[in-house]
Order: structure tokens, then sequence, then C-alpha cells
């Protein structure tokens, strides 16, 4: 392996999201490495070539909008239309807002009344925000919902910057636990009874429980938990239903599955955990992408360019344009051998994955034009390889 990146590519981009077939396209990996910037380039390129795409990204911060040059993205998609972009197709993006995304949810579903209670509840208020997994709960069902309203033929994920970023495959095997284990039941169980609320749970033979409960998060908590449940206990199937037909959509061909990572230790590392939990849940990868690497642009060694560097300042001519050259080119060459080092040591532990590599641009990416150089990279590399 030398430090061209075509020599590690092995992912047609273009192929991918030009391919009907190809409905969803999920980008995930560690904090830094890019996955965003690499989420946008792809959504942009395809709506390029011609397909309606939207990108959603499940990440709080803020960098999708940056990058396509607006101030900011809400929980609903929104038609991309800035100067000097004119695609064939159409190009929309949102950012999860999970707690909008439960609200819209319970509006839809629940029916006016219960909706009412349910949005007034303050258990569900504090649950629809701070609930553990509630972000990757709402993350499937904002999917789902893309997915159902068929106005997009091509759907493109980017995940938050975590290990967590896989959760959402969990959703509805993990929302169903917590909601159907004992605890809940308990909770559930006065609502449903009705008249006696709580104290319902005591004289049915709780008292320890509830006492004990009450005590350290009082009575009020929950009667507004009791009364939460009887809300959404019919709601949840539904919601339940909805989560496991997208997570069967994420297993199926039509999706794609895409680890970004940097070309570093830390990086490559969070890589393998995706790589392998992703093989676990028998989910479809397409590939790693190796972003911001170093290939080397002339074909003079390390040890060759420092001897000239070495010469120019002996014979007199040290701290000339030369021989800065001549380091940083040294420099550039040994940043690219340790690169292909680790991206080595990637392959061989999964043989079986395909790499690409997208060379670093000069400067950062935050608008149009950076993300069309990074889906052209992308693009030219697998041209090359081929």
């Amino acid at each position: 392996m030398t430090g061209t990146a075509a020599e590690y590519t092995g992912i047609d981009t273009d192929g991918l999201i030009d391919d009907p077939e190809t409905k969803v396209v999920v980008c995930c990996g560690s904090g830094g490495v890019g996955k965003t910037t690499t989420a946008a380039a792809l959504a942009l390129r395809a709506a390029e070539r011609g397909r309606q795409t939207v990108v959603l990204t499940i990440d709080p911060a803020r960098r999708l909008a940056q990058s396509l040059g607006l101030r900011e993205l809400g929980n609903h998609p929104k038609k991309i239309t800035v100067e000097g972009f004119d695609p064939k197709g159409e190009l929309w993006a949102m950012m999860l807002d999970m707690r909008r995304t439960f609200d819209d949810m319970v509006l839809a579903h629940a029916g006016p009344e219960r909706a009412e209670q349910l949005l007034a509840n303050p258990f569900y208020q504090t649950i629809s925000s701070s609930f553990s997994g509630t972000q990757e709960y709402m993350a499937m069902e904002k999917l789902g919902q893309l997915v159902a309203s068929d106005e997009w033929d091509l759907i493109i994920v980017d995940t938050p910057p975590s290990r967590s970023a896989l959760d959402f495959l969990d959703a509805p095997g993990r929302l169903s636990s917590a909601l159907d284990g004992r605890m809940i039941k308990m909770l559930a169980g006065p609502a449903r009874a009705g008249g006696w609320g709580v104290r319902k749970v005591v004289s049915a033979g709780f008292s320890m429980f509830s006492k004990a409960v009450s005590t350290v998060v009082g009575g009020q908590f929950l009667a507004d938990a009791s009364a939460f449940m009887q809300a959404f206990d019919t709601m949840f199937g539904g919601f339940r239903e909805r989560a496991t037909k997208t997570a069967e959509l994420l297993r199926s061909a039509d999706t794609a599955f895409l680890v970004v990572a940097a070309p570093e230790p830390d990086a490559l590392r969070e890589a393998s955990y995706f790589v392998e939990r992703l093989s676990e849940e028998s989910m479809p990868l397409t590939g790693l992408i190796a972003n911001r690497t170093h290939p080397v642009l002339a074909d003079v060694s390390a040890n060759k360019a420092l001897a000239a560097a070495d010469a120019l300042a002996g014979n007199g001519e040290g701290g000339s344009v030369t021989e800065a050259v001549l380091r940083l080119h040294a420099d550039r060459v040994a940043l690219a051998e340790r690169e292909q080092r680790l991206l080595a040591r990637f392959t061989k532990a999964h043989p079986s994955v395909e790499v690409a590599g997208v060379p670093a641009l000069p400067t950062d990416v935050h608008d149009i034009d950076g993300l069309r150089a990074i889906g052209d990279r992308l693009a030219s590399a697998a041209r090359d390889r081929a």
C-alpha cells in the first residue's frame, strides 16, 4: 500500500447513490472525523445527479446547517435553495428534535383529548426530553416517518458522534422492555383500574414498594407516571410496530451503512467497534470512508527529499524555498506512511470491509462548494481504482 488514495479505495459512492434500489444511507462514526460533512456531501451529490434526497442529522450540533449555508435546521425537512446550487433533483435537510418528534407522534396517534392529557403531563414532559434512549427512539420514529411519506427516494442519516449512535437499532426492543417492565406495569396498574389512583397500588399489595418510591420521588410523581401510562398504553403498540418495520428496512438490501473515520488510532478503533456491531446486527455495511487522508503527490521518498534538503543547506542554500518544499514533502511522506500503516492494520482485522480514502481539503468545509469538492474526491477515487 502506497500513499495514493486510489490504492485503498473500494467504494463506488456514485454507484451507491445512483442506484434506485438504495433507499437509505446511514453514516456513523466517532466525533470529529467529518461524518456530518460526508453525509451532507453525499446528499448534495445525489441531488445534483437527479435524486429526491433528504439528509437527516441526529447530531444536535449545527454542523449540517452550517455546511449547507444555513443558520439552522428544524424538525421538519427544509428544501435547500442557495445560490450556485441548481440540482437535477432536490435536496432537503433537517435536524432531529426529539421532544418535537415525540410531541408530533402523540398528536398524530393519541387522539385530541388523550394527546392533550399526555402533553400536559409532567411525567411525559420529563421523559420526552431526558429519558434514557429517547433520542434513539425518536430517531427511529422520524426515519420511519420519512420513509412512510414516500416524498424522497433517498434518505441519508447522520448519526450522533458516539458509540450510542447505533443504539437506535435496538429502539423497538429496548422501549418494549422499558415499558413492559415490572415497575412500569406497577405504575400503569392503578391507572388502568381507575378511581383509586396510586392508593390502589398500596391496597393491592404493593405497600412497601409504593411507600419507598413515594419517599424518594413523591406521590405526585407516581400519580403523574400512572396517568401517563394509562394514556400512552394504547399508543405504544403503534410506535413499536412502526419502529420494528423501520428496523427491518435498515437490515434490508435497500439500506447501506458507511462508517466514517479519520486515519488516526482512536478513530479507527471506534470504526472497528462500529463494523463489529453492524456485523453482529446483520446490517448491510458498504464500507469505511477514511476521511482527510494525506496521499503523496510526488514520487520521491522521504530519505531522498531530506538528503536533497541537507545538500542544499550544505551548499549555502539553507532557508531557500526549495529546501523548505523538500522538507515539507518528507514530512508529508512520513504522515502518509503512518496513515497507511493504520489503515493496513484496520484492513487486516476486517479484510472484507472496503475502504475509501478521501484526501483532506486545504480548508474546512462550510459551504456548498466545499461539499461538492468532497463528493468529487470520493467519486474520483473510485474512478481511479476502476
